[in-house]
């Protein structure tokens, strides 16, 4: 589906694959409203177009923004494309589907937030730095019935995620699990986490989880 990622923009990758294959199963009818936030490449809002959803995705990066947009126009999807931060530019609007693959991963704070190409994986010293904000301000926009559905790694918390999204009013739960390889960034930062006790001497595997949150009508 996705024909180009430039430069520091986030490719795809195993918690993209994912959402897609929980994205398919919640096959949301055509017409429906979707909301790609953070949506990178553009591969899940193109999975959600491919689908017959009217889809809208947001990002922070003009790098994304501009890879978004040359991914919707070279496979011919009509996907409506906007710059900013979370749901600033959506705020008023309501979805059917918001999807979320956030940055999520643990990382040594340095007085700063994460800058440049790390602002795709960097998610602060919890890895929370945007997960809360995403728990926080996803559920006013979704529709009733309408279904969050968020990606992000065991070592962030998932019960978090969960206990934030019920406080909210939503039916929430963990409904998948898959365990993959380090990648590159995590294998960087292996010893960090051991010595934060988030990984033990033995793990050599990530668990992703997907988190599905329903607003009942």
């Amino acid at each position: 589906m996705i024909a180009l990622v430039l430069p520091g923009v986030y490719a795809p990758q195993d918690d993209t694959q994912l959402l897609a294959e929980v994205l398919r199963e919640e096959a949301p009818p055509p017409g429906a409203r979707v909301l790609d936030v953070g949506t990178g490449s553009g591969a899940l809002a193109l999975e959600a177009a491919q689908l017959g959803a009217e889809v809208t995705a947001v990002d922070v990066s003009r790098r994304a923004v501009w890879t978004a947009r040359l991914n919707a126009w070279l496979t011919r999807l009509p996907v409506h494309i906007h710059r900013g931060n979370l749901f600033g530019p959506v705020r008023g609007r309501t979805y059917d589907v918001i999807l979320a693959n956030p940055p999520y991963v643990p990382a040594p704070e340095a007085g700063r937030g994460p800058r440049g190409r790390h602002r795709a994986w960097d998610a602060g010293h919890d890895g929370r730095l945007l997960l809360d904000r995403i728990c926080e301000d996803a559920p006013p926009l979704l529709a009733p019935g309408g279904v969050l559905l968020i990606v992000h790694s065991a070592l962030s918390d998932p019960d978090g995620t969960v206990g934030l999204l019920r406080a909210a009013g939503l039916k929430a739960a963990v409904i998948r699990r898959r365990w993959i390889d380090f990648g590159p960034v995590l294998r960087s930062r292996q010893d960090w986490l051991r010595r934060r006790g988030l990984l033990s001497a033995s793990d050599d595997r990530e668990e992703l989880v997907v988190i599905r949150a329903e607003r009942v009508r």
